[in-house]
């Protein structure tokens, strides 16, 4: 954990170093506060399939919930983004009410033309598994999909190993998944990627997910990916 934040502190850019203001970036913190019946109502794939408007998502087993974590995680990353300048959209406007079905807010992403759009969400997984995992589409379907996508995965997947985070010990690919079942990665016309920031259900990931000092941990090094990719996108890397 100490080494997790002391790298971090050695490479965070500062803003006017980026180069990156003016860019935008769409953050989807995954699931909603609160569920209703609608969640069950059919929605696009992107793959001419259907599927659930929504999950509920996971939870620690003291209870943390999965929703409240993303939202925590997006707006601590919304906020040090805002701070260099970036433009900065979330999917959802609160924790506490019915947020929109994942074709929407793959619409809304797709509104915004974002540079990046990153979804973040954490793994309701095995117990003995750990770490992160960045979800991409695959097969691809766009030209988005097919290059800056996969461009994005591995700058995250990347920056997020250069900040001590450990990639998944049971899933994926050392840090990177491509897949065919995630709407909102299927509908995007634009670079995106899914951040399973970590496994809820294992001990030593749940630790840190439920402390404040540990999110920040884990915004910083979404953060640093995110501007690592604008950074390259933009030329001034």
């Amino acid at each position: 954990m100490l080494l997790f934040s002391l790298l971090f502190v050695a490479y965070v850019p500062s803003a006017r170093a980026t180069g990156i203001a003016g860019l935008s970036v769409f953050l989807d913190p995954g699931h909603s506060g609160v569920n209703d019946s609608s969640i069950t109502r059919q929605v696009p794939t992107g793959r001419g399939g259907t599927k659930d408007c929504e999950t509920t998502g996971t939870s620690t087993d003291d209870g943390y919930p999965e929703h409240a974590f993303n939202w925590d995680l997006a707006n601590r990353i919304a906020a040090e983004l805002t701070a260099m300048g970036v433009i900065v959209e979330l999917s959802r406007s609160d924790d506490t009410s019915v947020a929109p079905c994942n074709d929407q807010r793959a619409a809304a992403a797709n509104s915004m033309h974002p540079d990046a759009e990153v979804s973040i969400h954490a793994d309701g997984g095995p117990a003995t598994g750990r770490g992160f995992h960045v979800n991409y589409s695959d097969p691809p379907l766009n030209s988005a999909q097919s290059g800056p996508a996969i461009q994005l995965a591995e700058t995250m997947r990347d920056s997020l190993v250069a900040s001590g985070m450990q990639p998944s010990t049971y899933i994926g690919n050392g840090g990177l998944y491509g897949r065919a079942d995630l709407t909102g990665l299927n509908l995007a016309q634009y670079p995106a990627v899914l951040v399973e920031v970590g496994n809820m259900r294992n001990p030593n990931d749940a630790a840190q997910m439920e402390t404040s000092d540990g999110r920040q941990l884990y915004a910083d090094a979404i953060t640093h990916g995110i501007v690592a990719f604008l950074m390259q996108r933009s030329g001034s890397s």
